[in-house]
């Protein structure tokens, strides 16, 4: 038996909830985020509880959140009171969005937390194997966040030469 468009839709969006929550982010935000994706035009609320089968409570606060993001996008109809929802289809504004996010002054506050601990244990410094395993450990969360804000400087770059350009780089790495 030949499989149905709808099963394909379905399997999709089942996968991007997978993947969203492998990232963190709740199941149902892949699965909002799989529906805009493959609609070719904007849905409402209302038909995106029928598409997922979320309740429309989950489905708006995490409308907000993808739409925070720059994953999602609100529009309107003329002499419609509804709001609308489409996905962003350019995933490259996608990700310059999501680590622009990075800059959230929460997440500074974290990195910065992280930069104090570092600070105060050199400071303090001790040959204590367990200090010392715990100094590893928070360098090693410093060094991740380093190399987030490398990223996302690189794509900032990256933005001025255009997505043309990008993929032509791109290309030779391969």
């Amino acid at each position: 038996m030949p499989t149905t468009l709808n099963k394909i839709k379905k399997d999709f969006a089942q996968g991007l909830s997978q993947i969203s929550r492998f990232w963190g982010f709740p199941k149902g935000m892949g699965a909002i985020f799989a529906v805009l994706y493959l609609s070719p035009t904007p849905l409402s609320l209302d038909e995106i509880v029928q598409e997922t089968g979320l309740t429309k409570g989950a489905i708006s606060t995490e409308i907000r959140s993808l739409a925070r993001m720059g994953l999602v996008h609100r529009s309107s109809r003329l002499g419609d009171r509804k709001d609308y929802y489409e996905a962003e289809a350019d995933f490259y504004a996608a990700i310059r969005s999501i680590l622009k996010e990075r800059q959230n002054s929460e997440f500074d506050r974290a990195i910065r937390s992280v930069q104090e601990t570092l600070e105060a244990m050199e400071e303090n410094w001790s040959e204590d194997e367990e200090w010392q395993f715990i100094y590893e450990r928070v360098q090693a969360l410093q060094d991740f966040f380093d190399a987030i804000d490398s990223l996302g400087k690189a794509v900032t770059r990256l933005e001025g030469l255009g997505l043309t350009n990008v993929k032509k780089i791109l290309s030779v790495l391969k």
